[in-house]
């Protein structure tokens, strides 16, 4: 059984008969819509995202455990892990994947961040809130319990869910790194989705997901980028 991270009495259930506004927050009517159009677009601003779908998971009563608040078994263990899995993750897909699909080594988006310590530095706590906390709130969390409540749970809805995630996340990163970024993210999105749809938590895919980022910022900080893309692949 799987203990959700805050579960006040008022909050285990469904929404209290009498709460009108939080059953249509929670349903697909014009509030529920309109709901989704207002987190959605806090997107632009995350972790700005994550604050508003964690508003609207107090107030529509949806049990934290939904959206993969779950308490881990172990904290650190979740870390450790997710800090391990995140940097080999980006070294895997920097080394042997992006060279198979034939993108540049070196990402021209973030070179003003190579040797900049300041600029560098000033992103770690950016990548943590908004690649960490505030991506996976919402791409994990709070779109698949939206997509699972119109799919359903079987297996086939939840890949459904994963696809979707996966194509959205993806293309957000279209405009900053053209389609080289939409190729990884599309990646990350599917690997990330389909553990999520499996465990249902969200804590290591968070340290997983920062991990990720500031092991790219690393790469791209000390140059490294065109080693590592030829470590295989010269």
């Amino acid at each position: 059984m799987t203990e959700p991270v805050f579960q006040p009495p008022a909050e285990r259930g469904a929404p209290p008969p009498d709460d009108r506004f939080a059953a249509a927050l929670r349903g697909f009517g014009p509030l529920g819509i309109l709901a989704m159009l207002v987190i959605i677009a806090g997107q632009i601003l995350a972790p700005l995202n994550a604050l508003l779908v964690l508003l609207w998971a107090k107030r529509s009563h949806t049990p934290w455990h939904e959206i993969g608040y779950v308490r881990p078994r172990s904290w650190m263990a979740g870390l450790v892990i997710g800090v391990a899995f995140g940097s080999a993750f980006k070294l895997l897909m920097k080394a042997i994947v992006m060279p198979l699909l034939g993108a540049e080594a070196i990402n021209q988006a973030y070179q003003f961040l190579a040797g900049n310590a300041l600029a560098a530095a000033l992103f770690v706590p950016v990548l943590i809130l908004k690649a960490g906390f505030g991506e996976e709130t919402f791409f994990r969390g709070y779109l698949f319990e939206r997509l699972g409540k119109l799919f359903g749970q079987s297996p086939g809805a939840k890949a459904l869910t994963v696809l979707v995630t996966s194509i959205f996340f993806a293309s957000l990163h279209y405009f900053e790194q053209g389609s080289a970024g939409v190729q990884q993210a599309a990646i990350v999105g599917l690997v990330f989705g389909t553990i999520f749809s499996l465990t249902g938590r969200i804590w290591m895919l968070m340290c997983a997901h920062a991990a990720f980022d500031l092991t790219a910022l690393a790469i791209v900080y000390w140059r490294l980028e065109s080693n590592v893309a030829h470590l295989v692949f010269k």
